[in-house]
């Protein structure tokens, strides 16, 4: 694996904006993998993951919507919500020539793949579902907004670290400072004046803000378009998005997925614990 597995390219959504991928080419033999990052995340949630896929001769297709790291910033801050989402991620596909591939998505990033699931299921051969489902927990629904959008920028990646471990300690209580580093430089990034601040428009809080769990919108046949194919569902033992019961019910309504729960963590896993890489491999050998 070179310093830099992947290329830089770009794609445009349907309202004019300019929006980044990550390419990872691992091969063309195989049915390519999409991963999809979560709310205030960016391509580099997957930066350990992707190369690990494509050293298996998948290409690996890992885009920023729009609002996150290199991509452009909407002017409409309504536009940040999953039918957008879900719109640009198709003109993405459609410029890469993509019919059919496997999908692995991060809270967010489920979401949108539950919202491609529903329109044309077909495409989807394999699915990662990271501490998501149909029903968001209210709870973590307004832990979310506790955060989300509060902008802030910090001298160091130490106080960045220790920022972070402020506010998402629980999530995460066996973090170290090395990994709250790590964490800060996946989602946080160096700005103009040398400050250091998180890599994504304050503004996509603002549809988050508005969103309420009193007539939620019922998302379990989005869910079940994806039965009949392999598929890892994983939850963060502590995880406030995702509750056991509705990992339990996603499991009855895909037969034969496998379920990871990741100890001693919250919403969400990262994708590189072992039981999860193991499930992920399993069910990627299995999707064509």
């Amino acid at each position: 694996m070179t310093d830099t597995p992947f290329t830089h390219k770009h794609w445009q959504s349907a309202d004019g904006l300019t929006l980044h991928f990550r390419d990872y080419a691992g091969g063309d033999a195989r049915l390519p993998v999409l991963c999809l990052h979560g709310l205030t995340r960016n391509a580099r949630d997957f930066e350990a993951l992707a190369p690990h896929i494509a050293a298996t001769g998948r290409r690996v297709i890992v885009p920023e919507m729009r609002g996150r790291g290199r991509s452009g910033y909407a002017s409409d801050p309504s536009t940040y919500a999953v039918p957008t989402y879900v719109a640009d991620t198709l003109a993405l596909l459609a410029q890469e020539g993509v019919e059919r591939f496997i999908a692995i998505g991060t809270s967010m990033g489920g979401l949108s793949i539950m919202g491609l699931a529903a329109l044309a299921p077909e495409r989807i051969a394999g699915v990662v579902l990271n501490d998501v489902g149909p029903v968001v927990e209210p709870a973590g629904l307004e832990r979310i907004k506790d955060y989300v959008g509060q902008g802030g920028s910090f001298p160091t990646w130490v106080h960045a670290a220790r920022a972070l471990a402020e506010v998402h300690g629980e999530t995460y209580p066996g973090y170290d400072l090395t990994d709250w580093l790590e964490m800060a430089k996946r989602t946080m990034v160096l700005v103009s004046n040398g400050r250091i601040a998180f890599d994504y428009d304050m503004k996509i809080a603002e549809p988050i803000l508005n969103v309420t769990t009193d007539e939620p919108v019922d998302l379990w046949p989005m869910l079940a378009a994806l039965a009949g194919r392999p598929a890892v569902l994983v939850r963060g033992a502590l995880s406030t998005i995702l509750s056991a019961a509705t990992l339990d019910r996603m499991a009855q309504t895909l037969p034969g997925a496998r379920k990871v729960i990741v100890a001693n963590t919250g919403h969400a896993p990262t994708l590189d614990e072992p039981e999860v890489r193991t499930a992920i491999d399993a069910m990627l050998e299995q999707a064509e």
